[in-house]
């Protein structure tokens, strides 16, 4: 199995809301920690700013402390996608992590199919954006949109022989799904999306893997 991880803003915030779900918070402080312990190392104004996105709280412990908290209402604001839980799964940069094990395509994972960000507005700020070239001037492998679109939406790439398995926040796959479609990406057989899942097919019976890095590096040069 090859798991990557983009460093993009629905990716981060996935990992935020699942470090909520599993660790009781006491601070941001406490929060960035944990967060480096698995490999996303995030600056306290970003930290603040995804918490307020993701609709965080702070709630009363059992022990009477006050911990941050998500709403819990599957696809709700600051809800999570279906990622397997972090618990006891934590790691360095580039380990699989929470992301290490794939569920079932087109189905919500254990935690619920929910996602860390509003996925409609995601998907609207990056299909509206017009054509444009990549900062170094050449269009990427799958073409400028898809770049956008990716950097948005793609939460983790999951390969498997000639199959990848991607995450998004909730109801946000079909989008990501139909334009990688259109992108005519000539190494994609064909794609099949849920709700936060999408599964990709490559032509190559071993071609996962490389696509798998290569939808990484498109979502984050566009940064």
């Amino acid at each position: 199995m090859t798991v990557t991880r983009p460093s993009t803003k629905a990716s981060r915030q996935a990992w935020v809301a699942a470090t909520l779900a599993d660790c009781q918070v006491r601070s941001q402080e406490e929060l960035a920690r944990l967060l480096n312990e698995r490999g996303v190392p995030v600056t306290q104004a970003t930290l603040s700013r995804d918490l307020e996105e993701l609709g965080a709280v702070r709630v009363r412990a059992g022990d009477g402390s006050l911990v941050y908290a998500l709403p819990g209402e599957p696809g709700g604001p600051g809800s999570r996608p279906g990622l397997p839980s972090t618990a006891g799964s934590a790691g360095p940069a580039g380990s699989a992590g929470p992301l290490g094990s794939a569920g079932r395509t087109g189905s919500a994972g254990p935690a619920g199919s929910a996602g860390p960000v509003g996925a409609g507005a995601a998907a609207g700020r990056a299909g509206g954006e017009t054509g444009a070239a990549t900062a170094a001037g050449t269009a990427p492998p799958g073409g400028p949109r898809l770049a956008r679109v990716a950097a948005e939406l793609l939460i983790s790439a999951e390969a498997s022989a000639n199959m990848v398995v991607l995450r998004t926040p909730a109801g946000a796959a079909q989008f990501l799904a139909s334009v990688m479609d259109h992108a005519a990406w000539p190494s994609i057989l064909g794609t099949v999306a849920g709700d936060d899942t999408v599964l990709v097919i490559t032509r190559d019976p071993a071609g996962g893997a490389d696509l798998a890095v290569q939808l990484l590096a498109l979502a984050e040069r566009r940064r």
